[in-house]
C-alpha cells in the first residue's frame, strides 16, 4: 500500500471542505452574511518587520475582541500575520485569495489554509478552483479585499511601491475609510503608510478604539508595572526602542553582565522578549 506524502495529506484533508459557489465567488467555509457585518481588511508588507508583527497583534486582539471579522490577503507578512492572530484570538477571519481554491499559494501557509477553515472562517477566490497565481491577479485581489470590508481598510506598513497602497487606493475609490499605522521614518517599510497620513488619504491609527471606537479592551499593563533598580532603568529604555544588551549597559552605565543577566530574570518574570539579539517589551 502506498504512503500519501505529507502534501498528500494536507490535501486530501482541504478537500474534505467542499467548495460552494457565491455569485461570481468559489469559496470553501459557512458563507454567512453574518461574517460579513462588521468587518475590516487589514493588509501589509510582505517584508513584516518586528515592529509590524507587533502592531498586528495590537490591532487584531481588540478587533477580535470587539467581535470584527478580519479580511486580508494569505500572502506573506502582514496578510498571513493578520489571519493567524485572528485565529489564534478565536476569531472570524477571511482569505481572499490570487489563485484557485485548491491551490494553496504561499505553500507555508498550508497549516493557515485549514485553521481557517476549522474555526469557521471562509476562503474565497474568483478564480476556478485550480487557477494558478499570477502576479497580475492580486490587484484584482486587493479590489475584493477592500470591497469586502465595512470598516474600511487598515494598512500597517508599506513600501513606497507596496501593493497595500493599491488596496487602499482602492478603498478610497469606492468610498471606504482608509487607516494607517504610523512607522519610523527611517524604515522603508513604512514609508508607504507614513506618505498616506502625510497626505490626508489615511487617519492616522495607534489602537483599534480610534477606528471602532469605545473603550480599549486591551489589557495594557505597563501603567501597573512598578519596577524598581535595574529593571525599572531597562523596562524604561525599552519603553522607547528595542535594544541589545551592550547598548541598554552604556545607557545606563552598569556592566554588561550584570545586564544580561536581570534580562534573564525580567524574560522568566514574562517583562521582556528578545528576538534578533534585541530585547522588547512584552505584550
Amino acid at each position: 500500500m502506498k504512503m500519501r506524502t505529507k502534501k498528500e495529506s494536507i490535501y486530501m484533508k482541504i478537500s474534505d471542505f467542499k467548495i460552494g459557489r457565491h455569485g461570481k465567488y468559489c469559496f470553501r467555509g459557512n458563507w454567512d452574511e453574518k461574517i460579513f457585518k462588521k468587518s475590516i481588511a487589514i493588509v501589509g508588507s510582505r517584508r513584516m518587520t518586528r515592529y509590524g508583527k507587533d502592531a498586528v497583534d495590537r490591532f487584531v486582539s481588540e478587533i477580535v475582541a470587539n467581535g470584527i471579522t478580519t479580511i486580508s490577503g494569505f500572502m506573506y507578512g502582514v496578510d498571513t500575520e493578520v489571519h493567524q492572530k485572528t485565529v489564534d484570538y478565536g476569531g472570524l477571519t477571511i482569505a481572499v485569495l490570487g489563485c484557485g481554491l485548491d491551490v494553496v499559494y504561499p505553500p507555508e501557509n498550508e497549516k493557515l489554509y485549514i485553521q481557517i477553515l476549522e474555526t469557521d472562517g471562509l476562503i474565497i477566490s474568483e478564480y476556478e478552483p485550480s487557477a494558478k497565481p499570477h502576479l497580475w491577479k492580486f490587484p484584482q485581489r486587493n479590489k475584493i479585499v477592500a470591497g469586502l470590508s465595512t470598516l474600511g481598510v487598515l494598512v500597517i506598513e508599506a513600501g513606497e511601491k507596496s501593493g497595500s497602497l493599491i488596496t487602499a487606493g482602492l478603498a478610497e475609490k469606492m468610498g471606504k475609510n482608509v487607516f494607517a499605522v504610523p512607522g519610523p521614518i527611517n524604515s522603508s517599510t513604512s514609508t508607504g503608510t507614513n506618505e498616506l497620513i502625510k497626505n490626508g488619504r489615511a487617519k492616522l491609527v495607534t489602537t483599534a478604539t480610534d477606528i471602532i471606537g469605545g473603550k480599549s479592551l486591551i489589557d495594557n499593563k505597563k501603567s501597573d508595572i512598578k519596577l524598581v533598580g535595574i529593571e525599572g532603568e531597562i523596562f524604561r529604555l525599552l519603553e522607547n526602542e528595542p535594544l541589545d544588551a551592550d547598548e541598554i549597559a552604556i545607557q545606563i552605565n552598569k556592566n554588561v553582565v550584570e545586564v544580561g543577566t536581570t534580562l534573564s530574570v525580567m524574560g522568566i518574570k514574562g517583562f521582556v522578549i528578545e528576538s534578533g539579539g534585541k530585547f522588547y517589551l512584552q505584550k
